[in-house]
């Protein structure tokens, strides 16, 4: 988590999110680096628009987005019904990624 948080405290400093950038934050904040997750993680970023990200974060409601989803699949044909179970992974692995997020810009 460490590293998304050096990752969001670059982008709100007006940095950019680079790896020498995100090493250096998380080495002025005593974290034993790992460079494969650094290199990781700027290589996700690359596409990504954080505020659009931070925006969504905020706006997204948790429980009636989970409640939706299996009313959703159940109503799928079986190709859509694995399209829409890797829509929600990747959904659930967004919200991991900006958890608590919306609590260091609020």
């Amino acid at each position: 988590m460490e590293y998304v948080y050096a990752a969001l405290l670059l982008h709100s400093a007006g940095k950019e999110i680079t790896e020498e950038n995100v090493k250096a934050v998380l080495e002025a904040a005593g974290v034993e680096v790992n460079d494969a997750r650094v290199k990781a993680l700027v290589a996700a970023l690359e596409e990504v628009n954080i505020d659009e990200a931070i925006q969504k974060a905020a706006l997204v409601p948790a429980a009636p987005a989970a409640a939706a989803a299996p009313a959703a699949e159940a109503a799928a044909p079986a190709a859509a019904e694995e399209e829409a179970k890797e829509e929600e992974e990747e959904e659930e692995k967004e919200e991991e990624a900006i958890e608590g997020l919306g609590a260091l810009f609020g």
